[in-house]
């Protein structure tokens, strides 16, 4: 089955690249581009799945354990005030980088599946009951499903699935149906892993708010690839991955307003979440150390402020318009192959190129890529609703970054025949 440029059309983009953009310079900052995949040169197209890192941030990581090593909080020697101020800026980076309004809003997690888990358990327990209902999408993926099917239950709630056109975009006269005084939270992912679409967040915000409703977002994806503004976008809760931003594993983030977060209770017990513990009772800490028991993940929570300055300085608008880019050459690539339709043609989309090939497995088209260099996803990308309501066992993924090129892309085309070659 053909796919044609009428059938798939491009992605649309708002943003241009209007200053030079030096990919082979920044690709210089990545050692991990330099390696060799049954040797040739690695081609890594699995960035929704976590993104390489550059050399800053790994340096980084080597200068706390070398000569900062040390528990943060409440020590008084100095190795202990040193590691707690980088800490601690590392929050106020985070702060910046996404808009919120205080460091207090800002909470460390290991990730944005922590994140969401922890809002579940906590923000749940207080606002969820029965015969309530939370809105997901059919695109979510599992991190944002199965915490709130253990609520709902838990609790005797319902959960809601906004439905889907065939192009991945979300229904919106069928999202707004959903939204009534018997729903208490929508959950909703900004951007999509499996199929790069980009939700009309502000305005599933805004139509929520109006019936007093209050919106998690999973940010995961769209924080490495385009300027988030908390503040602007008016969510009550956003989370993200550190690892898919170009910086360490194990640290994520949960955003959440003041008020909601004061009036959650705490989640996980241990040091440093408390004020004072006795027998009798215990008072907790303010925030964000009300959520953020015990050790934290001091190393990787460090150079997250690393990748943040990173990614600033070559600036979210000029990733993003380079990454549109990409992706718009990638489409049109990829349309030129008898045989290989693109699953998920929104109109807005991200740096996501999912595929199908007639005849192939997707798993056999990627063991095939990956003699060749090349890495993609393939399987149901923890989106197996998604895949079910697009009747697929599962798509061949790539994903793109700032440091990939053209010429892999022209790679990947060139792979791609091969697969077909194999099977014909």
């Amino acid at each position: 089955m053909r796919s044609t440029t009428s059938s798939t059309p491009l992605p649309n983009s708002t943003i241009e690249l209007t200053a030079p953009f030096d990919v082979e310079q920044v690709r210089e900052d990545f050692p991990a581009l330099r390696t060799l995949i049954h040797g040739k040169p690695l081609i890594y197209f699995d960035n929704a799945a976590t993104s390489q890192k550059p050399r800053q941030v790994i340096d980084r990581i080597r200068a706390y354990y070398e000569g900062e090593n040390a528990n943060v909080h409440r020590g008084v020697h100095t190795l202990s005030q040193q590691a707690t101020d980088a800490y601690e800026q590392s929050r106020a980076a985070v702060q910046r980088f996404i808009n919120a309004p205080s460091p207090e809003e800002v909470i460390f997690t290991r990730g944005t599946s922590e994140a969401i888990n922890l809002v579940a358990s906590t923000f749940g327990r207080v606002r969820i009951g029965a015969g309530d209902e939370i809105v997901v999408s059919t695109m979510e993926h599992h991190s944002n499903i199965v915490p709130w099917q253990l609520l709902c239950e838990e609790k005797g709630a319902r959960l809601r699935v906004i439905p889907i056109t065939d192009d991945g975009e979300i229904i919106y006269d069928e999202y707004r149906t959903l939204l009534s005084d018997r729903v208490k939270l929508v959950a909703i992912c900004h951007i999509s892993n499996a199929l790069g679409t980009v939700n009309p967040i502000r305005e599933m915000i805004a139509d929520a708010h109006a019936l007093g409703i209050p919106v998690l977002v999973d940010g995961a994806q769209a924080v490495p690839h385009t300027k988030v503004d908390v503040q602007a976008l008016g969510c009550d809760f956003y989370c993200f991955s550190g690892h898919k931003m170009f910086g360490p594993t194990g640290i994520g983030v949960l955003y959440g307003k003041r008020e909601l977060l004061e009036e959650m209770p705490p989640w996980q017990g241990g040091g440093d979440m408390i004020e004072r513990v006795s027998f009798e009772g215990t008072t907790f800490n303010e925030l964000p150390y009300k959520f953020e028991a015990g050790t934290p993940n001091i190393a990787d929570g460090i150079a997250l402020a690393t990748a943040i300055d990173y990614l600033e300085q070559i600036g979210m608008e000029r990733i993003a318009a380079y990454e549109h880019d990409l992706l718009a050459y990638a489409t049109e690539r990829v349309q030129e192959i008898e045989g290989v339709r693109i699953v998920g043609t929104a109109r807005d989309k991200a740096g996501v190129l999912s595929m199908t090939m007639e005849g192939i497995h997707p798993y056999d088209a990627g063991t095939i890529l990956d003699q060749l260099g090349i890495a993609v996803r393939t399987g149901h990308h923890c989106t197996q609703p998604l895949m079910e309501r697009l009747r697929l066992p599962g798509t061949i993924r790539a994903s793109f970054a700032f440091y990939n090129t053209r010429a892999e892309v022209d790679a990947l085309a060139d792979g791609l025949r091969r697969v077909q070659a194999l099977f014909s």
